[in-house]
């Protein structure tokens, strides 16, 4: 008695547990589909001026990744900042330039694009080096701290693996008041020279969530069967007399 009790208990605990991890991924499946209609409206929405300063505290992940920004102003080419990275082209860096505001004095770090790592010293790409007042039009994307899972930015050695805006403006000497606290990736619009090859912004969001909810609700019933197969009382069979 004392064991069908436990094990009662056991199915118990197990199956409320697989049936809240399902109703948990059919709700994540919900905010994945927003999110997704979310940034799809964003970045087919008409072109707008980047944030100015006077808004940058409001700027946030939620509300503004991906919204399809322009911003006007002179490149400073000599600040520029290499992220490694690797893409369909293959393996190479995202070239990180600050860009003054034509309209404010601001600075907004550009992701002017990728260039491949035999093209990481400038001067083998000085046409892409544009000089004077120019429109980036791109996605406005927020800062990446620290790194990527696997490995950690190292200002003092110059090395990075993800686009870290606050450190990449002090390991330049910018002044941090003056550096927005978001970047933008540059669009597809061809530079002199053909690098960097800007507009290969990644917009995919793994979407399983539904799979997952019926892998849950899936073991919970087999729980339930099981329980029930193994706690059901046993019939008495007859003996002949």
């Amino acid at each position: 008695m004392v064991t069908r009790i436990i094990l009662a208990i056991i199915a118990i605990l197990l199956f409320c547990g697989f049936v809240a991890l399902g109703i948990w991924q059919i709700e994540r499946r919900a905010w994945k589909l927003d999110l997704i209609e979310r940034v799809t409206t964003r970045v087919s929405a008409p072109v707008k001026p980047a944030p100015h300063q006077a808004e940058w505290s409001g700027v946030n992940r939620k509300d503004d990744e991906y919204r399809h920004v322009s911003v006007t102003g002179t490149f400073l080419n000599n600040e520029e900042t290499l992220v490694y990275t690797s893409t369909d082209y293959g393996a190479g860096y995202w070239v990180m330039t600050p860009l003054v505001r034509a309209d404010s004095g601001a600075i907004i770090m550009i992701n002017r694009g990728f260039v491949p790592t035999d093209h990481k010293d400038p001067s083998i790409r000085a046409q892409g080096q544009v000089e004077g007042v120019v429109t980036v039009n791109g996605l406005l994307r927020m800062d990446e701290p620290g790194g990527t899972f696997l490995r950690d930015n190292v200002p003092a050695e110059n090395r990075w693996y993800s686009r870290d805006v606050k450190a990449m403006a002090e390991h330049d000497g910018l002044d941090a008041n003056q550096v927005a606290p978001y970047f933008i990736d540059a669009d597809a619009q061809k530079n002199p020279g053909g690098l960097p090859i800007g507009g290969l912004t990644q917009i995919r969001f793994h979407n399983s969530h539904l799979v997952y909810a019926i892998t849950w609700f899936s073991l919970a019933l087999m729980v339930a069967v099981g329980a029930w197969y193994a706690l059901r009382t046993p019939k008495k069979h007859k003996h002949p007399k």
